[in-house]
Formats: structure tokens, sequence, C-alpha cells
């Protein structure tokens, strides 16, 4: 994406969903809130690569889609509320989801975030996990 860097960008596992992020991602989090509609949900789930072709995406946000992965959805400008719209179509809930963004289990992520979630030592700077070794 262009523009500034924004000092959000060094937070490891946060992408902000600013001004130049919603403009990048416009037209899919608009195919997302089309599955608001049960006709536009069965007709995206008998022939998905066909009904994605209604929305100018880019080709990127279409594999996203396809792929159902959802850190690069979120990279390629998708809003995470519009993107439970795809979820739910789907039959996957937001804890099951995280869990799988994060790399988890649904049951350890639950966990962690039960007890607070993640911690902010060491994941306060990208540079912080590349020391990690």
């Amino acid at each position: 994406m262009q523009g500034e860097p924004n000092p959000f960008d060094d937070i490891p596992g946060t992408t902000l969903f600013d001004a130049q992020r919603s403009r990048q991602g416009y037209h899919l989090n608009m195919f997302c809130m089309s599955l608001m509609k049960p006709g536009n949900r069965e007709t995206f789930k008998a022939d998905e690569a066909n009904y994605l072709l209604k929305f100018p995406m880019t080709a990127a946000q279409r594999e996203a889609v396809l792929a159902r992965n959802w850190n690069r959805l979120i990279s390629l400008g998708g809003n995470i509320y519009f993107l439970a719209k795809l979820f739910s179509t789907d039959g996957k809930s937001f804890q099951h989801v995280a869990a799988i963004m994060t790399g988890s289990t649904q049951e350890d992520y639950a966990k962690m975030m039960l007890n607070g979630g993640r911690p902010p030592e060491g994941n306060r700077s990208k540079k912080d996990w590349d020391n990690r070794g």
C-alpha cells in the first residue's frame, strides 16, 4: 500500500484500518456487505468465483476471499466487521477466525483472551519479534 509510513505499522499483529486502507478495501468490503442478504449468500456459495466478479476487487482480493486467507484480506483493506459477513456465511465464529489469524487453536485463543489477551511485553514493536531467534 502506498502512502506515508504509519507508526502503527510497527506493532506486531496490528493492521490499522484507516482512510487509506478503507479506500483500498472498499469493493472487498462491499462484497462482504452483500452477504447480508440470504439470496446473495446462496448465490455466492453456489459459485464463489463467479459471484466475486460482480465486484471490482483486485485479483489478490478475490484470491484471498476464495482461500479464506483472513490475514491477507485484512492487509488488502478488509475490515474485520465486514469480513464477519463472509465467515458467518461459512458458519464460522469470530473466535474461530481470530484463532486462525493468530496461528492458535480456538481453545488456546479463548484462554489467552480470558486471561487478558496478548501481553504487551515483547509485542510493542516488530523489532522485538525480529530478536526472538
